[in-house]
């Protein structure tokens, strides 16, 4: 095998085809989030009942659909530090006024109909991971991600229509949504598994996943601007939108991508060489390799992924589903101010996952540490990190606004990191089968997807600080125990079981084939002579016998 660092400087970055690959797979993820997100915003200017935090009579006179029209002097928000109740009652008061004023949304959806419209997506996301790495290998994943994104779209086109017709439709259209976005994270893995060099996997796969960041940034900021301003009822607009950028991305991806490096047409053969090089096999001998069941399931490095995508996805998708209401109901935030300020945890995320990826390499490329030790480094100051920043977040109120949205930023800044731990940690055990792999890491992790809306829904009812702070302690828990599993059982190199026969035996098996030809060369050489002097011998004793007989006639 040739080494990837003596490969690497003749075969620059740049205008490569593996990262022209990697853009697109970037937008892809981008698409995929705006879709997933852009209900967690546009829901909020769609329900027609406000959210604002006041006593139980109130509540109970707003979700009845009356208009209260007295603030309650009893404080909001109520915190064990004295002198805090009178900030958070003008907390109250200044977003009393924005609240009410959009209250004009086309429906009467209660809180629990909107946690079911938010996990939906996740019920039908949960089904097509593991289908869709085993889909990607069989049949590649440039088809079957681009066929699921143009269902994707028409879903999401489709989504003011079946909102104005009737809920039932939107909970189907999402639970589509879900179930055809599915196949996304498998089909790049399983594309990246023959397309990353090794020494690039942290690089290329953390700016893929980056798109995921920069969609919930702009997705919290335009998606509230769409609200106030867009055409449709403003929320109408945002679906729309969504759904034509997703379809002309579909495009682009069917005329520009390939499947393997093999089957690109315009790329160079110097890259295609270093890349089949660096990853050990051709992509016809990874086409025909039979997924290892048994022995993936029973990998403990592939269950410490596991245990840490669902630990780590359960603090993303609470604020993913859920940010824009905790900004709303214990910040005090209106709309737009909203959009903008969700958004702002995004970017230092999308920041610090492009950064991620580019530091880990550079450690394990200089030989500072191995992979093993990169992933685990990585992961644990992430999950500890964002624990730590979430709890804290809990405690803040209305009246120390920048101090909580500095922690939520840093919070998913940490959740950046994960980028170049377990992220990026099945291509490197597995790259082979690092599709299916994601598709059962990320079905497990799909759990929490489905069910953090639930929770925040029956852990808030009343929507207060002290219930929202119950919620992140659920999510500071779950990250602990993913910190402490991965750190116990991750590891860093090719798995015994995902080392294929080609990668292990090709030089053996080439020597033995030319020795056992040598050798079926020279024997049949040998049988060859032997036939040839066979063929003498009863020619001479043919020869001989008539001059014998000649002989004896010459005699008689």
């Amino acid at each position: 095998m040739v080494d990837s660092k003596q490969v690497l400087p003749k075969v620059p970055a740049l205008c490569s085809q593996r990262w022209n690959l990697a853009v697109m797979c970037f937008f892809g993820f981008l698409i995929v989030y705006v879709t997933r997100v852009n209900l967690s915003v546009a829901i909020i200017c769609m329900v027609r009942a406000p959210r604002v935090n006041v006593t139980s009579v109130d509540q109970r006179n707003l979700l009845t659909g009356g208009q209260t029209s007295e603030v309650s002097t009893i404080p909001i928000n109520v915190t064990t530090d004295e002198g805090t109740a009178e900030d958070e009652s003008d907390c109250s008061l200044e977003i009393m006024k924005p609240s009410v004023s959009m209250s004009d949304g086309e429906f009467v959806w209660d809180k629990a109909t909107q946690s079911r419209l938010l996990a939906m997506y996740f019920y039908g996301y949960i089904f097509t991971q593991i289908p869709g790495g085993w889909l990607a290998g069989r049949y590649g994943g440039r088809r079957v991600w681009g066929v699921c994104q143009s269902i994707c779209a028409l879903s999401t086109l489709a989504t003011p229509l079946a909102a104005r017709a009737h809920v039932y439709l939107v909970y189907a259209l999402r639970f589509l949504l879900g179930l055809a976005a599915g196949v996304s994270y498998p089909c790049v893995y399983a594309m990246m598994g023959r397309w990353a060099p090794k020494l690039e996997r942290s690089k290329i796969m953390s700016f893929c996943v980056t798109g995921s960041s920069v969609a919930n940034v702009l997705t919290f900021s335009l998606s509230a601007l769409l609200c106030v301003y867009g055409f449709d009822n403003g929320w109408g607009s945002i679906f729309y939108l969504s759904g034509i950028g997703n379809l002309v991305w579909v495009v682009v991806w069917f005329v520009v991508t390939a499947d393997t490096p093999a089957k690109h047409k315009r790329i160079s053969e110097a890259e295609r060489n270093y890349i089949q090089s660096s990853i050990g096999d051709t992509p016809e001998d990874k086409e025909k390799l039979p997924t290892p069941w048994r022995a993936l399931l029973t990998s403990a490095p592939v269950w410490a992924c596991v245990i840490a995508q669902m630990s780590s996805t359960y603090i993303a998708y609470t604020l993913l589903t859920s940010l824009p209401a905790f900004m709303k109901e214990v910040l005090k935030f209106e709309i737009k101010q909203n959009g903008a300020l969700s958004a702002l945890p995004y970017l230092c995320q999308a920041v610090i996952s492009a950064l991620s990826g580019q530091v880990a390499d550079r450690l394990r490329e200089r030989g500072f540490l191995s992979t093993k030790n990169t992933r685990k480094l990585f992961q644990i100051s992430s999950s500890l990190g964002m624990a730590i920043c979430i709890v804290s977040a809990g405690y803040i109120n209305c009246s120390q606004r920048p101090l909580a949205v500095f922690l939520l930023c840093l919070c998913l800044s940490f959740y950046g990191l994960s980028r170049a731990g377990y992220i990026v940690n099945h291509i490197d055990i597995a790259p082979r089968h690092a599709g299916v792999m994601f598709g059962i890491t990320n079905t497990a992790g799909t759990i929490p997807g489905m069910v953090a809306p639930l929770v925040v829904g029956a852990l808030t009812p009343n929507r207060t600080a002290e219930e929202w702070r119950h919620v992140f302690y659920v999510c500071a828990a779950l990250s602990v125990v993913g910190a402490v599993v991965y750190g116990i059982f991750a590891e860093g190199e090719l798995q015994s079981w995902a080392a294929p026969p080609p990668v292990e035996n090709t030089v053996k098996y080439e020597s033995a084939k030319v020795e056992n030809d040598n050798e079926n060369h020279t024997q049949t050489s040998s049988e060859r002579k032997d036939v040839s002097l066979g063929d003498v011998t009863p020619n001479n004793s043919n020869l001989v016998s008539p001059g014998k007989e000649d002989t004896n006639k010459s005699r008689i």
